[in-house]
C-alpha cells in the first residue's frame, strides 16, 4: 500500500487520530499537508512528517471556516502543486445528556463534524475532478452507525458523514474519485482518556479483543483506502472497532 510522490491533506492532523494518519501516509510515501486549529501541534506534526524525509505543510485552520478550508485546499496546491488525497478527520465532542446541551453547543459540532467534511470535500473535488482522479477518506464514528449514549448530537453529525460518503460517491466516481468512510470505534486518544476509569474499562471488557484502538489501527485502514490497493472500493463504511459493533 505504497503511495510514494502522493499529496494529502489531512485535517485534525495536530495530535491523535489525525497524526497517526499523517505520520502514517508520510511513511509510505505521501507529503502532507497538516491542517489543525492549534498552530503549534500542526507545526509538530509536520516536524515529524519532514524527520521521516516527507515535505509538510502546517496549517493553521477551522475546519468549520468555509472560506479558510478553501485557502488552505489553495495553498496546499500551490506548495503541492496537486492533491491526491484528503482525509477529512477533524472532530471535536463534549458527552453529556442531550437534553442539557444548548443550540450553541449543537452548532459547534456541527461545524467541525459535519460542516468542516463538507467544506474541504468542496474545495478539494473541484482540483480532483480536473485530475480524473483522488482519493477521500472520510473519518466517521461507530456512534454515527449504532449511535451512542451522550454523544447524541455527535452520532447526528456523524451519520450525516456516513451518508454524505456514500453520495458524494456515487457523485465523484464518473471523474476517478473515491470516497470512502472510516469508522474508529473506542481509540485511546486524550478525550478517550478524560472518561471516567469505570467507563474505560466497560468499553475494554465490550470489545472481543480486550483492547481499545490505538490511533494507529485506524492509521492503517486509512492508508487502504487512500492506496492503489482499494482501487475498486468506492461509497464503502469500515468499522475499525476490535469487533465491539458489527454488521448484521
Amino acid at each position: 500500500m505504497q503511495l510514494e510522490g502522493k499529496k494529502a491533506i489531512v485535517t485534525g492532523a495536530g495530535q491523535g487520530i489525525g497524526k497517526a494518519i499523517a505520520l502514517e501516509l508520510a511513511r509510505r510515501g505521501s507529503d502532507i499537508a497538516v491542517c489543525d486549529l492549534n498552530p503549534d501541534t500542526a507545526a509538530q506534526t509536520a516536524r515529524e512528517v519532514e524527520s521521516i524525509g516527507r515535505q509538510a505543510l502546517a496549517l493553521p485552520v477551522d475546519v468549520a471556516d468555509s472560506q479558510a478550508a478553501g485557502k488552505a485546499v489553495e495553498q496546499t496546491c500551490r506548495q503541492f502543486g496537486r492533491i491526491d488525497i484528503l482525509v477529512n478527520n477533524a472532530g471535536w465532542d463534549k458527552t453529556q445528556p442531550f437534553v442539557d446541551t444548548e443550540p450553541e453547543f449543537w452548532d459547534k459540532v456541527i461545524g467541525i463534524n459535519l460542516k468542516g467534511v463538507l467544506n474541504f470535500s468542496h474545495a478539494t473535488c473541484k482540483h480532483m475532478v480536473e485530475g480524473k482522479e483522488g482519493k477521500i477518506v472520510n473519518i466517521a464514528s461507530d456512534a454515527g452507525r449504532v449511535g451512542s449514549l451522550g454523544e447524541t448530537v455527535y452520532a447526528g453529525a456523524k451519520g450525516g458523514v456516513i451518508a454524505f460518503t456514500k453520495s458524494l460517491a456515487r457523485e465523484m466516481a464518473r471523474s476517478g474519485i473515491h470516497v470512502n468512510c472510516v469508522c474508529p470505534g473506542p481509540t485511546d486518544t486524550d478525550l478517550f482518556r478524560e472518561q471516567p476509569e469505570k467507563v474505560r474499562l466497560a468499553l475494554e471488557r465490550a470489545i472481543p479483543f480486550r483492547r481499545v484502538a490505538k490511533p494507529e489501527d485506524i492509521a492503517r485502514a486509512v492508508a487502504f483506502f487512500a492506496s492503489p490497493v482499494s482501487d475498486y472500493i468506492t461509497g464503502q463504511v469500515l468499522s475499525v472497532s476490535g469487533g465491539l459493533t458489527m454488521a448484521g
